[in-house]
């Protein structure tokens, strides 16, 4: 089981950015598709990004033109990179597997709010 670890959340107005990332010490991380998922108050865990281990990447419509997830194997991480942010993005990112594991690491809340 590959351990991941969110961070780089936090309060922003609409219309702001922000750039979380997810960082990993498993030597499979760089060789799995990785997922951002959101979780809003009250809600499952909804797949915002995928990213293949060849970089290939999908978005939900959403957030499409949006935000850019991108990855760095030397380093073992995958970034979220949020534009144009909405009051609708707030919630608890997380990185997962896809599919995802059953194992959710903490995650890092974004709140868009003026």
């Amino acid at each position: 089981q590959v351990q991941m670890v969110e961070s780089g959340g936090g309060l922003v107005p609409p219309g702001g950015s922000l750039r979380v990332s997810c960082s990993s010490s498993g030597s499979a991380f760089s060789s799995l598709a990785i997922g951002w998922y959101r979780q809003a108050p009250g809600k499952q865990h909804d797949l915002v990004a995928i990213i293949g281990p060849d970089d290939y990447a999908t978005y939900i419509d959403s957030v499409k033109g949006r935000f850019t997830i991108s990855r760095d194997h030397a380093k073992n991480t995958v970034s979220l990179q949020m534009n144009n942010l909405k009051p609708e993005d707030t919630g608890v990112y997380y990185c997962n597997v896809v599919p995802p594991s059953s194992h959710w690491g903490q995650g890092t809340r974004v709140t868009v709010s003026s």
